[in-house]
């Protein structure tokens, strides 16, 4: 069976930049173990699996590591709408509905960028091992908090998170999965960034993901606490580099972002 199958490369609108995923759209349902088989095979940071539903409106969604099934994705997301609005399957003019793992998630065009309706995800301030210091380098945080699945770190500035170089062993025996490194940007920076972030993730076969929507969930509550706005311009400052518009609303935050087509082809699994 041959599968259609797509990577794109998210929160950019430059090709090469940005967060990669592939999109593959089924027809029928395909065993877990398949998914992850293909994920492992691509070995991008998120595969993106996408169908019809048939006995409701919208799309069943689901994101596999190189190693392991996630919860919630943004760049995946992204690219799978960017993906279904250019085969022409759906509708630039309609939202898109997902069933997802964290409940119903949409995404709507908005002229050249794509914005994305998730859930928020909160935080509390914790007392962390020491072991977590040596694994982001020995750098002292400025505030520690933990969300259902990651660390928050905050750092004095900008460029401690740019030049933080992470222990991947030790952060592999760390609780949580993930661990999300942010500052304040410089202040008048010509970008408008309001702050810039690094996710690293080793423990799901990630060790530094490029642009991570899914962080942003629980980086602007974090940030409308500090900062007393809810609307700001991001940058996560990996090697690739990526920009998002995050807004907050109650319980829910919109991330916003450009995709650019990369690669088209198809994926032969077993029948």
């Amino acid at each position: 069976m041959k599968l259609p199958i797509f990577t794109v490369d998210a929160f950019t609108a430059k090709p090469f930049e940005g967060n990669p995923a592939a999109v593959i759209i089924l027809q029928e349902p395909i065993k877990e173990s398949v998914m992850q088989s293909i994920a492992d095979e691509i070995n991008l940071a998120e595969t993106a699996f996408v169908m019809k539903e048939k006995d409701k409106p919208g799309y069943s969604l689901r994101w596999m590591t190189p190693v392991a099934e996630v919860d919630l994705c943004g760049h995946a997301t992204l690219a799978t709408s960017h993906v279904l609005w250019q085969q022409g399957i759906c509708s630039e003019s309609e939202p898109i509905l997902y069933h997802t793992r964290s409940g119903e998630l949409t995404a709507v065009k908005r002229n050249d960028e794509i914005e994305l309706n998730f859930p928020a995800i909160p935080q509390k301030q914790i007392k962390y091992p020491p072991e977590l210091i040596t694994a982001i380098g020995g750098v002292q945080p400025k505030y520690v908090g933990m969300t259902k699945w990651n660390y928050i770190i905050e750092l004095e500035n900008e460029d401690a998170v740019r030049n933080l170089k992470p222990d991947y062993n030790v952060m592999l025996g760390l609780p949580g999965w993930g661990t999300i490194i942010t500052a304040k940007a410089d202040e008048g920076n010509p970008d408008g960034f309001d702050f810039i972030s690094r996710f690293f993730a080793p423990e799901k076969g990630i060790q530094e993901d490029p642009v991570t929507g899914s962080a942003h969930c629980a980086l602007a509550p974090y940030w409308a606490g500090r900062l007393g706005k809810t609307e700001f311009k991001a940058y996560q400052a990996s090697p690739r580099g990526g920009v998002l518009g995050v807004r907050v609303e109650g319980d829910r935050i919109y991330l916003t972002g450009n995709a650019v087509s990369v690669i088209s082809g198809e994926i032969e699994i077993p029948e």
